[in-house]
């Protein structure tokens, strides 16, 4: 193929919280580089995942979910949200199909009409609702903003997915790949390692608990081909919480740094040590100093 055909571009996930952003980017990439769970908020970095294929690449940047709030923290994550559509090459807007946030995606809209992107609307969870409902919700779409393409997918079974891919790729515009081929993402293993930890508390605790939830890597040493040693920090905001975190003789932390090990030893191939801690730092999430320091 002449380099001239080859297509390149970034791609912007855009959507409301919990519609399905991140486990979409998992599926099409076939690599875990983004947390999912039920909780909203989940994802809080920006975080570029990158598809290699013989005729194009594609760069996509998974961004915190969009909603109406005054809350500091929450401003911070759907600004950087907001930063990110503005300079992508295409926008990949989706949304839940079963469990609508309209609040959110009016405003994501109202963003979209300020942008001369082509924009690409998926209606995520089409596993979840009958058929006959997916059609009202296109043509309601539709009568908000024009969209380049409509498309009904399930990024937990896949269904669509291929469809959205080629949608994308036929708009995306021609250039040289950005990335080599061995890159799937443009962050490191340490923040990764962190993620993953933060997903396990989010899965694992209670409503009060994700919110509040800040995981550094104090170490992250590999002792040879076959170890990987990690000790890590898991910080929430009041003293009550901690509690919760390590639960009865300590068995929510072990869980906790049960599951996460496993994903962590999938994802460096090798076998690995975790040791976790759980620290106070007082409402961190309205402290912009702390916000900075873990990474927000």
């Amino acid at each position: 193929m002449e380099q001239n055909d080859f297509k390149s571009g970034y791609i912007a996930i855009a959507g409301p919280p919990n519609a399905g952003k991140s486990t979409l980017l998992n599926f099409i990439l076939g690599e875990k580089i983004s947390i999912t769970s039920k909780k909203p908020q989940t994802t809080r970095n920006r975080i570029l995942g990158i598809l290699h294929k013989k005729t194009f690449q594609f760069i996509f940047v998974d961004t915190p979910g969009v909603h109406c709030t005054k809350k500091e923290f929450n401003t911070r994550l759907v600004d950087e949200a907001m930063s990110v559509i503005g300079d992508a090459d295409i926008i990949l807007f989706i949304i839940d199909i079963k469990k609508r946030d309209l609040s959110s995606e009016q405003l994501i809209i109202k963003q979209l009409k300020n942008n001369k992107r082509p924009v690409i609307l998926g209606l995520n969870k089409i596993d979840l609702v009958k058929k006959q409902d997916i059609l009202p919700v296109i043509s309601e779409m539709s009568e908000k903003f024009n969209f380049d393409t409509i498309i009904p997918v399930s990024a937990k079974t896949g269904i669509g997915v291929s469809d959205l891919v080629i949608a994308m790729e036929s708009i995306l515009p021609k250039g040289p790949p950005f990335f080599p081929k061995e890159s799937i993402t443009d962050v490191s293993e340490r923040f990764i390692v962190a993620e993953i930890i933060r997903e396990k508390v989010f899965r694992l605790t209670g409503q009060e608990i994700p919110y509040s939830t800040a995981v550094t890597i104090d170490s992250f040493n590999r002792k040879n081909k076959d170890l990987v040693v990690i000790f890590a920090n898991i910080y929430i905001e009041r003293n009550s919480q901690k509690g919760i975190i390590i639960g009865n003789k300590g068995e929510k932390l072990k869980n906790i740094g049960q599951e996460a090990r496993k994903d962590i030893e999938v994802m460096l191939s090798t076998k690995v040590y975790l040791k976790l801690f759980v620290r106070v730092q007082k409402n961190w999430s309205s402290d912009t100093k702390a916000m900075k320091r873990f990474g927000y």
